[in-house]
């Protein structure tokens, strides 16, 4: 039996040869199988008409997960805390994240030779610090999950070359951020709805101080600064000042390292368990297991603010560096 196909199918038909998106050819074959008149003799062309939609339909599902998997800008956390490290080109961004961690960004003296985050691994005493080398900040056009992942983030370091105006350097660059709703912690009465604003702690980091005249500069760079900023001086060459800035990172992510023992034998100094700044002893313990948190009697504790073996109960408030035995 003929088909009797109307002009208006063939019209679709050619929109679908000439469809260069997979939504543009599912349109074009659905609006085919519309117009088609509705008989035996159309059945099969019905049957391929639907066997392309599905085929098309694939295309464009496979298009849409690829497109999610290798947005670059979507880190995955890894350590107890992820700092992204911005700054204007050519301040020293990348030198300074492939000093700190076993990331291999590229270094060049050349800008924007960093045109995607590169995340890498930053060792402070026993835990990993996670930090994001990201291409150049400017006002020139940014990806906008450039700026989505500084706001998932913990810590913004805010890099300057204090032999290139890093007044100027930090001014642009906290400015950038304001604009997309991104400011330093401590600024909220500062701001209307708080809801709709992201508040990190920025630490400004002064790069490349290798020589008299850099240290000068640094000075007059301090002497500028009008607000409190937490400012760190470094040189990725060298090194200096390195054990400072890890410091600072840590003590900006407000968190603790706890280390645990069993009665009768040594704490395990390997791996702490590491929670936020003013957690108890029962959040510890639930930590630990959610069973310990139900059957939690005391623990004695070992630390710079109790004596050894200090008996605590569990709404005690843990330090740094603290080391407890739970009693259940």
């Amino acid at each position: 039996m003929p088909a009797n196909l109307p002009p208006a199918y063939f019209e679709a038909e050619k929109r679908y040869r000439e469809a260069k998106a997979p939504d543009e050819g599912i349109a074009a074959l659905e609006e085919m199988l519309a117009i088609m008149p509705k008989h035996k003799g159309t059945d099969k062309l019905k049957a391929d008409l639907r066997r392309r939609i599905s085929r098309l339909r694939g295309k464009q599902h496979e298009k849409k997960k690829v497109g999610k998997r290798e947005s670059s800008f979507k880190v995955e956390r890894e350590g107890v805390g992820q700092a992204v490290v911005i700054g204007a080109p050519n301040v020293g961004k990348s030198a300074l994240v492939a000093a700190l961690t076993n990331a291999d960004p590229v270094v060049a003296d050349f800008p924007h030779s960093t045109w995607k985050p590169t995340p890498g691994m930053m060792l402070f005493k026993d835990i990993q610090i996670q930090l994001i080398d990201t291409p150049p900040i400017s006002r020139e056009y940014m990806e906008p999950l450039f700026f989505d992942m500084v706001r998932r983030s913990d810590v913004v370091l805010v890099v300057v070359d204090v032999h290139t105006d890093p007044f100027l350097q930090l001014k642009e660059t906290v400015s950038i951020l304001e604009e997309r709703r991104i400011v330093p912690r401590g600024l909220e009465g500062f701001y209307g709805d708080n809801a709709e604003w992201s508040f990190l702690p920025f630490l400004v980091i002064a790069n490349k101080i290798d020589d008299q005249p850099s240290e000068e500069n640094f000075e007059i760079f301090k002497s500028l600064l009008e607000d409190d900023w937490p400012v760190i001086s470094v040189s990725a060459r060298s090194g200096r000042n390195f054990e400072v800035l890890k410091e600072s990172i840590f003590h900006a992510l407000d968190i603790i390292r706890v280390y645990t023992k069993v009665p009768g034998k040594e704490p395990d100094l390997t791996e702490p368990f590491v929670l936020k700044k003013g957690s108890t002893l029962e959040e510890l313990a639930l930590k630990i297991h959610k069973d310990f948190s139900a059957k939690l009697k005391f623990a004695r504790l070992w630390g710079n603010r109790v004596y050894d073996g200090q008996m605590v109960q569990r709404d005690h408030v843990l330090q740094d560096g603290d080391i407890v035995e739970i009693h259940t």
